[in-house]
């Protein structure tokens, strides 16, 4: 005899928002990597690249955000580490 397995509900006390891109947002088609200040927001305080899950942005830009940040560390707009 097979038993059905249970479904894990979280209790919905504190409804979290879902975080949009703010590239999607802002309607900004490419990101630049010569805009630091800009990019300095999707960089941790170790001057690590934020996860997708945690700046929130989508796929497509979060690739390009990545890309930008290595090419702004290069130009040596961005530090490749903060101690």
């Amino acid at each position: 005899m097979a038993f059905a397995k249970r479904r894990r509900t979280r209790p919905t006390t504190g409804q979290r928002r879902r975080k949009y891109c703010y590239f999607c947002k802002e309607k900004i088609e490419h990101v630049d990597y010569k805009d630091h200040n800009q990019l300095r927001r999707f960089m941790s305080e170790r001057a690590k690249i934020k996860s997708r899950r945690t700046s929130g942005a989508c796929r497509r830009h979060q690739r390009q955000l990545a890309v930008a940040i290595r090419r702004g560390r290069e130009m040596a707009l961005l530090p490749y580490s903060n101690r």
